[in-house]
């Protein structure tokens, strides 16, 4: 499967810069995606549907960054994406999804139940309705499958396409998942927000500040927040070669994931 690596918003917290890296696959069955970033529609109306959180991630919210215009400008039409499989609900993640009304949407069971069915009031603050008011088909999954590479819970998605596999790995909201994908070479593992500095991981570079607090601040479960870093950088520091690990906001990351695709 061949792996596009999109930025699909940049975002300027105090002293930092974010970006929000999005896999675009091309499978046998179509085109799936790995979350979505800002859609077109968060441009259009940034205070419905993205919020209070602008004030401090001050996203650029540039039309030509979404991945609906990305995807046109690789040759493709948007009715081509049949899947998005994503990481979890923030409103980062999942405001392209009204830019593929007809793609089946695949999450956790556990986040379709804190974002959408049963959210506590936490959460209910947490993520924005609006931006799955068009009725989007969720596809929920159990990741309560075989081990993969020392993760407990992980289902292959078979009806996306073989090598696709959604990860259990809770913590920054209730039913966070990583996404890995069989790129051939090599596995890309996805961790969406599972760490969001690349210095969590190597222990030397340096964290921003603000980066540091966002993450404290919205986590979950910070007790799972941090067991999942040690995990990750246990899986960092082998640097196995046909591995490459990404999050969703690191720009050292997905520059460095773009260079080697």
């Amino acid at each position: 499967m061949k792996v596009h690596h999109l930025n699909c918003g940049t975002m300027h917290p105090p002293g930092a810069r974010l970006v929000c890296h999005v896999l675009l696959i091309e499978t046998a069955n179509g085109l799936v995606l790995v979350d979505s970033g800002y859609g077109l529609a968060d441009i259009a109306d940034p205070k419905r549907r993205v919020g209070a959180s602008r004030f401090y991630v001050r996203p650029v919210f540039d039309e030509e960054e979404t991945a609906a215009r990305q995807i046109e400008r690789l040759g493709f039409r948007r009715d081509d994406v049949r899947h998005i499989v994503l990481t979890h609900f923030d409103v980062d993640h999942i405001g392209g999804l009204s830019d593929f009304p007809h793609a089946e949407i695949h999450l956790t069971v556990d986040e379709a139940r804190g974002a959408v069915h049963a959210p506590s009031w936490r959460e209910r603050v947490r993520y924005s309705s609006a931006q799955w008011a068009h009725g989007p088909k969720l596809v929920e999954h159990r990741p309560d499958g075989e081990k993969w590479r020392g993760f407990a819970a992980a289902r292959e998605l078979d009806a996306v396409a073989p090598g696709i596999v959604l990860i259990a790995l809770p913590g920054h909201t209730r039913g966070h998942a990583a996404v890995a994908v069989d790129a051939g070479a090599r596995w890309i593992l996805h961790t969406g927000d599972s760490f969001y500095h690349h210095g969590t991981l190597d222990g030397h570079s340096r964290v921003p500040g603000s980066v540091r607090v966002m993450e404290a601040v919205v986590a979950y479960d910070g007790k799972q927040v941090r067991d999942n870093h040690a995990r990750l950088a246990e899986l960092y520091r082998d640097a196995d070669p046909d591995l490459v690990l990404v999050n969703a906001h690191d720009p050292h990351l997905y520059e460095q994931a773009r260079a080697s695709a």
